[in-house]
């Protein structure tokens, strides 16, 4: 019989082949690929979560704690309302402002933010990716960890369903949170990417 690698033969093995080769399979190769075939439990996420929906005149921000076997609860939320005849600078200045205001003297674990989906005008896509950097600097000032998650992972991640309109993303995250008042959109944005964070984070270390 020809001889077989150790990926050849840990495959026959599986697939109920004889498993044969003049090579011994080194102890440690083996032990490695035995690990890879466990799946590890997921070790729940504790601790506080701050969802932001970047957006220059309407970024929300949604602060939620998380403890195992108890359901999530929104500690707070807002939406960075900045009118239209404010120029740019002041916005991401109300931005970084209300993020830090988020963040000060609470113990958040992790700052989850939602992806700038595709656009194809270059200043929409510039205007967006001002106010992501001002949430993240003030994030990143405080030393937390930055995650980010595109829009189709979020739905899927609280809805299961990728392609979920708004109205069903809101509805969920207001019942997943037990929520009484109906959230404002940008609202239950910024909770619903702290959701996708915590339920399908994966245990690395901080």
């Amino acid at each position: 019989m020809a001889r077989m690698n150790v990926r050849q033969m840990w495959a026959a093995k599986l697939a109920g082949r004889p498993v044969a080769s003049p090579v011994a399979v080194p102890r440690n190769a083996a032990a490695t690929l035995q690990g890879s075939l466990t799946v590890q439990p997921r070790t729940p996420f504790a601790g506080l979560v701050l969802g932001i929906d970047p957006s220059l005149r309407g970024t929300g921000l949604a602060l939620i704690e998380f403890q195992p076997g108890r359901n999530p609860v929104l500690l707070r939320c807002q939406t960075v309302h900045v009118p239209a005849r404010q120029p740019m600078p002041v916005a991401l200045a109300e931005i970084h402002r209300a993020v830090t205001a988020f963040l000060d003297g609470r113990n958040v674990r992790h700052v989850a933010l939602e992806q700038t989906i595709y656009v194809q005008n270059f200043q929409t896509a510039q205007i967006l990716g001002a106010a992501r950097g001002a949430a993240i600097a003030a994030a990143a000032l405080h030393r937390l960890p930055i995650y980010e998650y595109p829009p189709l992972r979020v739905k899927q991640a609280v809805v299961g369903a990728g392609r979920a309109s708004k109205e069903q993303m809101a509805r969920t995250v207001m019942a997943l949170l037990g929520h009484g008042r109906p959230l404002a959109s940008d609202e239950a944005d910024a909770a619903g990417v702290a959701l996708c964070h915590a339920f399908t984070w994966r245990g690395e270390a901080d």
